[in-house]
C-alpha cells in the first residue's frame, strides 16, 4: 500500500464494541462499521480522490471446496488523472477477524486481484492498521476548519509571512502576523483552513500541534 493513500502509523487498537455501526458519511454513502466510516473520512478529505464507489462490484468465485461463491468489495477508489494512483479497489477488515479467517478469504481474494490485474487496477486489504493513525486524527481535527470563510486578502496575508519565515510553526507564525494575543487567537482558525485546504503544508502523519513544523504550499 502507498503512502500517499493511507498511513502506517497506528494511532489505537479498537475494541469489538464499536464494529456493529452503521451510518451515512456525507457524499460518501452508507458504512457498515466504524472502521468502514473512519476509511470514508479519510478518503473525502483527500484532494486525489475524484470518486469513491461503495460496493461496486460482484465478482464470482470457486471456494476451496469447488463451490460457487459471490464476493462484493467493500469499495473502489479512482483518483484525479494528475495522480499516479491506479484505482484501488479494497475489503476493510479488523485485523483479529482476518486472522482468524484468512485462509477462507484467499479464493475470494485471489479472483479480486485477478481482476484488478486484467482492469489496470490494485487491490488491498485495509485493517485498522492502515486507517486507525495519526493522520485519521489529524483529518477529524481539520475537517470543522475546511469550510470556514476566510477573504482572499486574509489568505495573501498569512502566506506572504510564511512565504518569507520559509518555514515555521503555527505558534511562531501567530506571532509573525500579531503583536496582540487576542488576535492571535483569532487567527489559529485561518491557519488551520489553510492547512486543511492544503494551501499550508505540513506532515499530517504524526499528531498535529502548535510546534508543527509548517511550510506554504501555494503562492500568495
Amino acid at each position: 500500500m502507498k503512502a500517499s493513500l493511507l498511513r502506517h502509523r497506528p494511532a489505537r487498537e479498537i475494541g469489538i464494541t464499536t464494529r456493529s455501526v452503521s451510518g451515512v458519511v456525507p457524499s460518501m454513502g452508507r458504512y457498515e462499521s466504524s472502521l468502514e466510516r473512519d476509511l470514508m473520512e479519510i478518503l473525502r478529505f483527500d484532494y486525489n480522490v475524484e470518486l469513491f464507489q461503495p460496493q461496486p462490484l460482484t465478482l464470482s468465485y470457486r471456494n476451496k471446496e469447488g463451490c460457487s461463491r459471490e464476493y462484493t468489495p467493500d469499495g473502489l477508489i479512482h483518483f484525479h488523472s494528475k495522480s499516479i494512483e491506479a484505482p484501488v479497489l479494497y475489503e476493510v477488515k479488523y485485523r483479529a477477524d482476518f486472522r482468524k479467517e484468512w485462509k477462507l478469504h484467499i479464493p475470494k481474494y485471489r479472483a479480486a486481484k485477478a481482476l484488478c490485474m486484467d482492469r489496470g487496477w490494485r487491490f488491498e486489504v485495509f485493517t485498522e492498521k492502515e486507517i486507525r493513525t495519526p493522520y485519521l486524527e489529524n483529518v477529524k481535527f481539520l475537517w470543522s476548519y475546511r469550510d470556514r470563510a476566510v477573504s482572499s486578502e486574509m489568505k495573501k496575508r498569512v502566506l506572504q509571512i510564511l512565504w518569507d519565515l520559509d518555514e515555521a510553526d503555527p505558534n511562531f507564525l501567530l506571532c509573525a502576523l500579531c503583536r496582540n494575543a487576542d488576535n492571535r487567537a483569532r487567527m489559529i482558525p485561518v491557519v488551520w483552513y489553510l492547512i486543511a485546504t492544503g494551501a499550508i503544508g505540513c506532515d499530517l502523519d504524526v499528531p498535529l500541534t502548535m510546534a508543527s513544523p509548517i511550510w506554504a504550499r501555494e503562492d500568495c
